[in-house]
């Protein structure tokens, strides 16, 4: 009798143009249990909305990101922290410099894809997304110990929705 054989199913994705910037976002949409993302830098806000969204929906988010692009113009990440997802950042001068993300332990998703407004607009970047459960362990590994490794990113303050809220009230 042979053993059973995973089913693989990979598709690629290429900018510019919005492909990429739809794969990551059906994911996200796609996601019930739990997302691990790992990124050098967010600055897409349709992307930090689908995030958004998908922490609404109650899906467990956690986020390793690059220190030094965290005050970048347009950096989503602080917003992201402030709203209540949990976000670590690596602590040396070298970057982490990854771009992927892992839903619900079934799915990766990875490629040079910057999840920037610029990679979708202009730049010639790809993303792959496979369920391949050999890779999807592979990259949950490595994720599971940059975690371990990251320091946890307290970024204080208010997010923008609140000083919105703020100025609505008044």
């Amino acid at each position: 009798m042979q053993a059973h054989q995973q089913k693989i199913t990979s598709h690629a994705f290429f900018s510019p143009g919005d492909d990429c910037l739809n794969a990551i976002v059906e994911s996200m949409s796609g996601a019930g249990k739990n997302i691990k993302i790992c990124v050098f830098t967010i600055s897409d806000n349709r992307i930090a909305e689908a995030i958004l969204e998908a922490h609404r929906r109650g899906v467990s988010i956690k986020i390793i990101t690059d220190n030094n692009k965290l005050h970048d113009t347009g950096s989503d990440i602080r917003e992201l922290a402030v709203r209540g997802l949990e976000v670590r950042i690596d602590k040396t001068r070298s970057h982490m410099h990854h771009k992927f993300a892992i839903f619900d332990e079934t799915r990766v998703l990875t490629g040079s894809y910057n999840w920037t407004r610029s990679a979708a607009l202009y730049n010639h970047e790809n993303i792959l997304v496979t369920d391949n459960l050999s890779i999807v362990q592979d990259y949950s590994r490595e994720f599971d110990r940059l975690w371990q490794e990251m320091m946890k990113y307290n970024p204080g303050g208010k997010s923008r929705e609140d000083f919105r809220e703020e100025e609505e009230e008044e």
